[in-house]
């Protein structure tokens, strides 16, 4: 008799079943009472459905949750699936972005001190200048103080105000977008005078290309000269990218806004007699009542 104890006590202990893991499949299948049973007798059957439900599937939860209202996980899922699935245009427009922002980064030779372009940097400094708006307007108030002709200070006064709407328009632009530039270098003290603060538009590309249409459509020049004046406003524009300060996207946008500029002034193009009252208020010397 107790050698038949410890067989079977060795056969139990063998027996994979009644290992803790899976002491639940040993048990025999528990009764659900039916609709009108309980507990005692009568009762409802909430605990049995709070079991149920706890021991619900999280997936099927989770769907049933996003049909019935979409605020499940399932439903948050979705909802940041759908956020990273962005349409053609939006991938198309970050990656020109993305191609701007890394050609002009590799175009910016002069933007450090010990660059590559380091020896170029002060040549490529000056031409940038003569794309600024400072020499452009004390040069034109000069020429107007010396012009004794009506036509001359005609021409110079429209000029005078094509470059102030210029002025004024690159940088309302610039300080609605607030773009950095691609070295996000810091705007010098001439920048600061000039209101060109921020990268886009570029204001020294605008200019230069206004300023270029301006002087050939009103100025008699030979060809040579017509031809260095389109190839200023274009290396004025390209030198504000090797010194880093904008991308090749700004430039571009200020060549077309300086040729809207310009277009502008010659749909309002101001006569001699207009100029001649603004001289005569700029100089106070009006006299409208004699």
């Amino acid at each position: 008799m107790p050698g038949s104890q410890a067989r079977s006590r060795a056969r139990d202990r063998n027996n994979v079943l009644n290992r803790p893991e899976f002491m639940s499949l040993n048990q025999p299948p528990r009764r659900e009472p039916g609709p009108g049973e309980g507990r005692g007798g009568g009762g409802p059957r909430r605990p049995v459905f709070r079991q149920q439900s706890q021991q619900e599937d999280p997936g099927v939860r989770g769907s049933r949750d996003s049909s019935e209202g979409g605020s499940g996980p399932d439903a948050v899922v979705k909802e940041d699936c759908m956020q990273l699935n962005p349409s053609f245009r939006g991938i198309a427009i970050n990656s020109l972005l993305a191609i701007d922002i890394s050609l002009s980064k590799r175009l910016g030779i002069c933007a450090g001190v010990r660059g590559p372009g380091a020896p170029l940097r002060s040549m490529v400094t000056l031409l940038a200048l003569t794309g600024h708006a400072l020499p452009w307007f004390f040069g034109t108030l000069i020429c107007l103080w010396k012009s004794n002709t009506l036509a001359g200070q005609e021409v110079l006064v429209n000029l005078l105000l094509a470059l102030v709407l210029d002025l004024m328009t690159v940088a309302g632009m610039q300080k609605l977008v607030k773009r950095k530039g691609p070295w996000d270098l810091p705007p010098g003290f001439m920048d600061y005078i000039a209101m060109d603060m921020y990268s886009f538009p570029a204001a020294h590309a605008s200019r230069a290309v206004m300023v270029s249409k301006f002087l050939l459509n009103h100025l008699v020049l030979a060809v040579p000269l017509r031809i260095l004046l389109y190839l200023w406003a274009v290396l004025v524009g390209v030198s504000r990218v090797l010194l880093g300060k904008h991308h090749l996207s700004d430039v571009g946008c200020g060549f077309a806004l300086g040729f809207l500029h310009f277009n502008l002034v010659e749909s309002v193009w101001l006569d001699s007699a207009t100029c001649q009252t603004l001289i005569s208020i700029g100089t106070l010397q009006w006299t409208p009542l004699l």
